[in-house]
């Protein structure tokens, strides 16, 4: 990638990173780096092969050398990690609720309880309470955060949310949250702006905050790779920890600063 690419998505990021540090509270115990809440897709459309992809992809991510790695950049050198499975209206739930990963045996714990949780029941394809869920979920969590980040991934965009995304997000946003979508890309469609459909409609209804971004996976077999690099920008605190993060990034986002 040019460097004059990279140095705008460091100023975005990082711009993003100044407006979400300033006016937070006094620091409470544990205090992380990043809350983050993973909600991956467990519709019906999933198969259970896929679905079981997609697990074993946070499980990689989570225990990926670059990603405990990327943790020393942080001013606590802690995140805290829940995850969530979104499908039906009103049906998105908490399967794995949060836990502190500070290094590998903190990883490994998260990996272990995603990887032995039951599949929840699901229909489809309700992103707006998926969010509205990891939000209620981000405000219990008994920690203080210095960024709170909802980390969405799909195929499709939403359809039958009882609170719409675009209004989920909203209310996100408008809680110093960001949301950041990962696109499961089903077909070789692109839309108007050249980009691929789906990533036109997620940054259009679901992503938000200070340096959202999407991050595309070619199909279910690339989640683990696009998850651990969508993970490593996420959690990187500061502009030296973002000109990292990005060294290490296969395939960088389109970013859009909201």
């Amino acid at each position: 990638m040019p460097r004059t690419r990279r140095s705008t998505l460091i100023g975005l990021l990082a711009g993003g990173l100044l407006a979400t540090f300033a006016g937070q509270p006094a620091k409470a115990t544990p205090a992380v780096d990043t809350a983050l809440v993973l909600a991956i897709d467990a519709s019906g459309s999933i198969d259970p092969v896929e679905f079981q992809l997609q697990r074993d992809g946070i499980a990689a991510a989570a225990t990926s050398p670059d990603f405990l790695d990327m943790l020393q950049f942080g001013r606590h050198g802690r995140v805290a990690l829940a995850y969530v499975e979104w499908g039906g209206p009103g049906s998105a739930r908490t399967q794995v609720d949060w836990m502190f990963v500070e290094d590998a045996e903190g990883a490994e714990a998260f990996a272990t309880a995603v990887l032995a949780a039951n599949r929840s029941p699901q229909s489809y394809n309700a992103i707006g309470d998926a969010i509205t869920h990891s939000q209620e979920l981000l405000v219990a969590c008994p920690c203080q955060a210095e960024r709170q980040v909802i980390d969405i991934s799909g195929d499709n965009p939403d359809s039958r949310s009882l609170v719409p995304a675009p209004l989920a997000r909203n209310r996100a946003i408008e809680a110093g949250i960001t949301i950041n979508a990962l696109a499961i890309l089903q077909d070789a469609f692109v839309g108007n702006s050249g980009k691929p459909w789906l990533v036109e409609a997620y940054e259009r209804t679901v992503i938000g905050g200070p340096g959202a971004f999407v991050m595309t996976a070619v199909n279910r077999r690339d989640f683990q790779r696009a998850l651990l690099d969508k993970m490593i920008l996420e959690i990187a605190a500061g502009p030296r920890a973002l000109a990292e993060a990005m060294a290490r990034v296969e395939n960088l986002p389109s970013v859009t600063f909201q």
